[in-house]
This record gives C-alpha cells, structure tokens and sequence, in this order.
C-alpha cells in the first residue's frame, strides 16, 4: 500500500466514524446498544488501559470505591484516575471532550450537555433522592412561601440538579420563570453570596445543603418532595459504552456494593466519606441520613420518560438551544442480565 493509499484509507476511516458518530448524538439510529451503527469497532471484554472518573462531594458510591480503592483491585491492568468537580455540568463538560470515561451527576446537567449536542451516553442510574435537595431562606427572612420568591434573587448551578428544582418550585408557585432573578454561582460562591445576604434564597444539594444547615440553620422553603425526583446518572463516553460494556457492568457491581457499605456500615462510611472531603462527620452523617438505598442499573424506562419531563421544561422555557429526545442517548445493554432492568 502505498503512503497515499494509506492516508485515504485513514481518513476515510475517520469520516465514516464522524458519520456514525454524529448519527448516534442526532438519534439517527435509535437507542443505542453495544452493538450499534453509531460507531465501529466490537465489544471487548477486557478493560481499558485508562479509566478516568469524575466525581463530586454527593457521590457517596464513587467516593467509597475511591477510598477503599476497589475499582483499582478490579482492573488491575486499568490506569484508574479519579478528577473531583464541583457540580454536574463541568464534570461532563470534561466527559464530552474526552477527559474522563464515566462520571456521576443529577438530572439537569445531561440535559444541558445533549442539547449541546456532547457526545455521552446514560448508562446507570441511582433511585431518587427528592429530601437532598432543597430551597433554601436565611431564618430571619421574611419570605415563607414558594410564591413571595417573585422579584427575588435565587442562587443556584446553572444546568445542575438545583436547577431543575427552582423550575418546578417557580410553577408550583403561579409564578414565571421571568418572574424572578436566577443568580448562576457554583456552590461555594452561591453561599458566601448566601451568607451575606446578596441574595435571597439559594436552591442547592446535598453536601452542601447539609453543611449549610448545620452551620447558620436556614429555612427549608422546600425539598424537592413532590417537586424534583433529583435523580442521579452515570454518565459514560461513547467509546467506554461501545468498546467495554463488561467495564460498564463491573462498574455497577462494585458501585452497588458499595453503597450495601454506606447503608450496612454507616460509622465505616461516614469516616471514609469524611476524611475524603474533609466535611464534618455530623455533616456526612445528616447527608447521609436522607439518602435512600442506592443501588446501580441501567436505566429503566420509567427513569427515561422522568428525565424527558426535566428536558421538557428546560424546553420550554428556552433554557436550552432546543428540545431533546432523552432515549436518544441512553445506552441499552445487549448483556441479557443487565438489559433485564429494563422494564415498562
């Protein structure tokens, strides 16, 4: 062959993997498996030779593999990375342009990131945990109900979970989203603004949520009980879904396990979790204590048709470039074991 033959054939290799690529994010091809046209290339039942993890301060299960160091025991030819964040939206920022392999967050940030149109798939998901997120008032305010946040500054994430729960709290209200002022800080900056009383109320998550209220004991104005699931996703590269599906499975075992430690053995726990993040026990604990059984799946179509309503009212209020069909990008397992979670 001779060099000229060669860089054709390499670029036509390249153009028909954009191609398919591009199909798959567009959802030309439907949802996809492990098998799918959206990319080349088979399955390999080893592990990759790099497996970089995106984790944040809420991620309970990943951080308890983390300090145990369990996934490096389970792919011990795996160069195993672990990069923290403060919030959903960076960690798959770094997903989408090949940083990481897999990473967990809430329910708005793959919303965000697909109408983006990110190259990333939903690969598992945790059961919801509507009590970790909440509204939060400063105890000597006078505001007392969702409708008196009209005019007022509200801090949240921008595309975080938090997000998607001041959407559903402004509606629950009668109110319009144009009706109050979105302050968009990362979780540290929205409470000193908190704090100092530069705004008026500060929709967030857990840790954060916890440490706050241990600390200066806000209002709660609400939770996200009857408002926000505040599911939680793993999120997978499209290369890491395609080649490793085996990883993918291991992942959810070790993950699952996990969290039978934070739930078995909280004393255990809550110090792994604390000497990690360096939060107080009292504050792991309380964060703790409002997490449900936490176990790892691929996604359920029930989950899938909760998470098309949080990309619906993004939608709708134009808080993304356009809408998005969540199936699209959820990836479907061809493993007759794991694919069988998957249920009406």
């Amino acid at each position: 062959m001779t060099h000229l033959q060669a860089t054709l054939k390499g670029t036509r290799r390249e153009l028909l993997r954009l191609l398919s690529v591009t199909a798959g994010v567009w959802g030309l091809t439907g949802p996809i498996t492990a098998r799918s046209a959206w990319a080349q290339g088979a399955p390999s039942g080893k592990a990759p030779e790099l497996l970089r993890i995106g984790y944040q301060k809420s991620a309970v299960n990943l951080v308890i593999l983390k300090q145990q160091g369990a996934l490096e025991k389970r792919f011990p030819q795996t160069k195993v990375q672990w990069v923290e964040f403060p919030a959903g939206p960076q960690l798959l920022e770094a997903l989408a342009v090949g940083s990481l392999e897999f990473g967990l967050t809430g329910d708005s940030p793959p919303v965000f990131a697909q109408a983006a149109g990110k190259d990333l798939v939903y690969a598992g998901a945790e059961p919801s945990k509507p009590e970790s997120s909440a509204i939060l008032v400063l105890k000597d305010s006078s505001i007392r109900t969702l409708a008196e946040l009209k005019g007022r500054k509200i801090a949240l994430q921008k595309g975080s979970s938090a997000h998607y729960l001041l959407v559903r709290a402004v509606d629950k209200a009668g109110l319009q989203w144009s009706d109050i002022q979105p302050i968009y800080l990362a979780p540290a900056d929205a409470r000193a603004a908190f704090e100092r009383k530069s705004v008026d109320a500060w929709a967030i998550w857990d840790p954060f949520y916890a440490a706050t209220e241990l600390a200066i004991q806000p209002r709660v104005l609400t939770t996200g009980t009857g408002l926000s699931g505040n599911n939680s996703f793993y999120l997978a590269s499209l290369a890491l879904a395609r080649h490793h599906p085996a990883t993918l499975e291991t992942l959810f075992e070790e993950l699952t396990r996990a969290d039978r430690f934070a739930q078995e053995r909280r004393p255990e726990a809550i110090k792994l979790i604390s000497d990690f993040s360096g939060l107080d026990a009292g504050v792991v604990s309380l964060f703790l204590q409002r997490r449900p059984r936490s176990p790892v799946a691929v996604l359920t179509s029930a989950m899938v048709a909760d998470q098309q309503r949080v990309a619906d009212a993004f939608a709708r209020l134009a808080l993304i470039p356009k809408p998005v069909k969540v199936a699209d990008i959820v990836w479907r397992p061809e493993n007759q074991r794991l694919a069988s979670a998957i249920r009406p």
